[in-house]
């Protein structure tokens, strides 16, 4: 799915309309690794947080960390539609990105 170095945006989730986290990274498949192996203390570790429900790619690091504070200072309402426009079902994308 993505190269390394490649800025990205993700929303993590406890499970359908649970906890979310909002996250940024240059290395997607291996920062939700990360997460899903609970190795960084922390919200998502404390909080079960391990489900891939939403990202998206940015051409630089500066433009994926605004959108993120974006996302971040947006309700939850438009959270749950941003998540749900992308991935209505709530699946966990993380096998989809591993390809």
């Amino acid at each position: 799915m993505n190269s390394p170095k490649q800025p990205v945006v993700y929303i993590l989730a406890s499970k359908r309309n649970g906890t979310l986290y909002i996250g940024v990274t240059s290395d997607l498949v291996k920062r939700i690794w990360q997460h899903k192996n609970d190795l960084a203390d922390g919200f998502t570790k404390q909080y079960s947080v391990h489900l891939l429900v939403y990202y998206e790619l940015a051409d630089e690091m500066s433009a994926a960390i605004a959108r993120e504070k974006q996302i971040k200072g947006g309700s939850r309402a438009r959270k749950i539609a941003l998540i749900e426009s992308m991935n209505p079902g709530w699946r966990d994308l993380y096998d989809d990105i591993l390809g």
